[in-house]
């Protein structure tokens, strides 16, 4: 007996993926412009619920609504409101204990028939817990029990047989994110709040590290007296090796900074460096910071005005550390 041959392994026709791709973004990307035509009060009524919630908002929803509905509630948390995902199923025994009246409870659910979440919904009136559905049918069960139905699906999925949820469940996850920025923005969620909640990896260096966290400081902050002689100031550049020195009054207050970049232009100038007084090489009013910024900014600042150090100084213009290009990427802020 004869056996279809298999297609594992068998290389795509040149451009048929390429084409396909394009399709499915095309339709995926139709799928949420369609959404903003259909949205109307409902979406605001959404929002005051969340608004309003004394308690939690808990997102269920099973199978790839289940995927979206996780990480909804992810966004939500993130972004200044209490959220947590609950499965349908596992609420059913026992679970549906963590929601109470004081929750909003939103069920995602393309068919709006989805049978363990239709199980729970009976309870979750009879606790008080209002309800927000994010479904593809109207016209369903699900929508209909609703407090606050909210379309959230696609004439056509993206799939070629038409079944997988692929545009549907992209349609439901932009409407999710346009919910979670809707109650930050009302609820004047700061970037502080938001860093708060973000203390790892990257996002959290860049959000939680300030200069002060980063900068030299006491002798490892190069400084020259300002009557002090060029050469003096090359030597305490090679000494902290930032590549520039401060150059500081009486006072201690920042007056200038001497850099590589100000030592090859003296000697190209042909600048007697020994004999020369470092105040007429350095740069005057060079860009400072004060510690209480974010690295982040220095950065900003650095790449702006193509700089590789800064100086750190209080209000008086006095000397608190430096900082370069390096010190940021060590402390992976870049």
């Amino acid at each position: 007996m004869k056996t279809a041959p298999s297609s594992a392994g068998r290389a795509p026709k040149e451009g048929a993926a390429l084409a396909l791709a394009r399709e499915v973004l095309e339709i995926e990307a139709r799928a949420i412009s369609d959404l903003i035509g259909k949205l109307d009060q409902r979406f605001t009524q959404a929002v005051e619920l969340l608004l309003k919630c004394r308690g939690r908002v808990v997102v269920s929803g099973i199978g790839k609504s289940g995927h979206i509905a996780r990480k909804i509630a992810s966004t939500l948390a993130s972004t200044g409101t209490p959220a947590f995902f609950v499965h349908p199923a596992e609420a059913s025994h026992g679970d549906l204990g963590m929601v109470t009246s004081d929750d909003v409870f939103i069920a995602l659910s393309h068919s709006g028939e989805s049978e363990e979440l239709l199980a729970i919904i009976p309870l979750l009136k009879r606790q008080g817990a209002k309800l927000v559905a994010l479904t593809g049918n109207p016209g369903s069960t699900l929508a209909r029990e609703a407090d606050v139905p909210l379309y959230a699906g696609a004439e056509k999925e993206a799939c070629p047989l038409n079944l997988a949820p692929t545009a549907s469940t992209t349609a439901a996850l932009a409407l999710g994110d346009a919910l979670a920025v809707a109650v930050m923005q009302e609820k004047g969620f700061t970037r502080d709040e938001f860093a708060a909640s973000h203390p790892g990896g990257a996002l959290g260096r860049r959000l939680l590290t300030r200069v002060r966290d980063v900068m030299r400081t006491g002798n490892d902050a190069p400084r020259a007296a300002h009557g002090a002689t060029a050469m003096q100031g090359i030597l305490e550049m090679s000494r902290t090796r930032m590549g520039m020195t401060s150059v500081l009054d009486d006072a201690g207050r920042v007056v200038g900074i001497f850099t590589d970049g100000d030592l090859r232009r003296a000697l190209e100038k042909g600048v007697d460096l020994r004999s020369a007084r470092i105040a007429d090489v350095m740069t005057s009013s060079p860009r400072t910071i004060s510690p209480d910024k974010l690295a982040a900014e220095a950065v900003e600042i650095m790449e702006r005005f193509k700089i590789n150090q800064m100086l750190v100084v209080g209000p008086d213009r006095k000397l608190l550390g430096a900082l370069n290009m390096h010190d940021l990427f060590r402390a992976k802020v870049i």
